[in-house]
């Protein structure tokens, strides 16, 4: 199978540009061979999101931007070469305008999307990712990062298993 990356982004808020977290979780010869959490702080104090994900100003003031921490995501990015993430337009737009705001490139890898691999794969509906997860008998800690990017792996593989080719 051909190495990807799932990506999950968690935001402070309604802007695209406030990624407080991101999981990564990178796939080479059908395996999960790396992943990482990072915290991120986002540009500003502004969190309106804390009761979905639990992560507030307090969790992140201390880490790096996304500008810092760009380094780290780039190489996971640069090595694969396709993005998984579920409901995938939020990722890449958090993505994209995360690196706008930072003047950075954002790589223009192809984004697959596991809400639509479900429902297309399985005929899972609702296609939230809890409802995917509990289906294929994937773990989950919902709006952890890591956990959610883990969990778009995992259905990749899954697919890939019963035949799926991105």
């Amino acid at each position: 199978m051909s190495a990807f990356l799932a990506i999950d982004f968690e935001t402070a808020n309604h802007s695209r540009a406030s990624a407080c977290a991101v999981g990564l979780v990178y796939v080479e010869g059908g395996r999960v061979v790396a992943e990482r959490t990072l915290l991120i702080r986002p540009p500003s104090r502004q969190f309106t999101f804390t009761h979905i994900h639990g992560l507030s100003w307090d969790d992140v003031c201390d880490e790096p931007s996304f500008a810092e921490s760009w380094p780290q995501i780039r190489e996971y990015m640069e090595r694969a070469e396709f993005l998984v993430a579920h409901n995938a337009p939020f990722d890449r737009g958090v993505l994209a305008r995360c690196c706008e705001h930072y003047g950075l490139i954002a790589p223009t890898r192809r984004f697959i999307c596991t809400v639509q691999l479900a429902r297309a794969r399985w005929g899972i509906y609702p296609t939230r990712l809890p409802d995917v997860c509990q289906h294929l008998g994937i773990p989950l800690n919902h709006h952890e990062a890591g956990s959610d990017a883990r969990a778009c792996a995992e259905i990749a593989l899954r697919a890939r298993q019963e035949g799926w080719r991105p």
